[in-house]
């Protein structure tokens, strides 16, 4: 078994040194038993000007995987200890995206989807002519086919609220989100 390469380890307001980068690829080759999943990684460490020392050194790390994106950021005052957050925390996230991916190979019987999104059309700014949003950032992404159920997975394993998937099923671009009472929506095209 090959073990899990890091294609892109990059610093901000820190120099990325020969420790760190050894200490990077020493944590994440616990990650080796899922190496057949993951096919490529990106970690970025930031050292931040905050007033919590505890926020201050930050680790982004992403896997990308098959059918989806494994992220993991973790803040600590020490960097190796915000190192050995991460990595437990990506660890966690593929033991449950593997048992999932396993389960959902071999559950032939297709899940119900949930229902529509019910929303408000009304909800917002009443005067449309004084409101003016402004985009302030935009990103790009391709959309992988995957079912409601794996999107929900992927949206979870982000910590997002919202996930955009394409749906292997409808063949539809389609948008997971996490719902006020605690369940999960699936917005599609009629």
């Amino acid at each position: 078994m090959k073990a899990v390469h890091i294609y892109k380890l990059s610093g901000r307001n820190v120099e990325v040194t020969d420790a760190m980068r050894d200490y990077v690829e020493e944590k994440l080759t616990r990650l080796d038993r899922f190496n057949d999943q993951i096919t490529d990684a990106r970690v970025t460490l930031t050292v931040r000007d905050v007033r919590d020392a505890g926020r201050r050194n930050r680790v982004e790390v992403q896997l990308n995987v098959p059918s989806g994106i494994i992220r993991a950021e973790e803040h600590h005052s020490d960097m190796y200890a915000a190192i050995d957050k991460a990595s437990d925390v990506l660890e966690r996230q593929l033991r449950k995206f593997k048992t999932r991916y396993l389960k959902h190979r071999h559950d032939a019987t297709p899940q119900p989807e949930p229902g529509p999104a019910e929303a408000d059309v009304n909800a917002g700014v009443d005067d449309v002519t004084e409101f003016a949003p402004e985009i302030v950032r935009q990103k790009r992404f391709d959309l992988r086919p995957m079912s409601p159920e794996d999107a929900v997975a992927q949206m979870e394993a982000l910590g997002h609220d919202f996930y955009v998937f394409m749906n292997m099923r409808t063949n539809a671009c389609g948008v997971v989100y996490r719902r006020k009472d605690g369940h999960y929506g699936l917005i599609e095209p009629s």
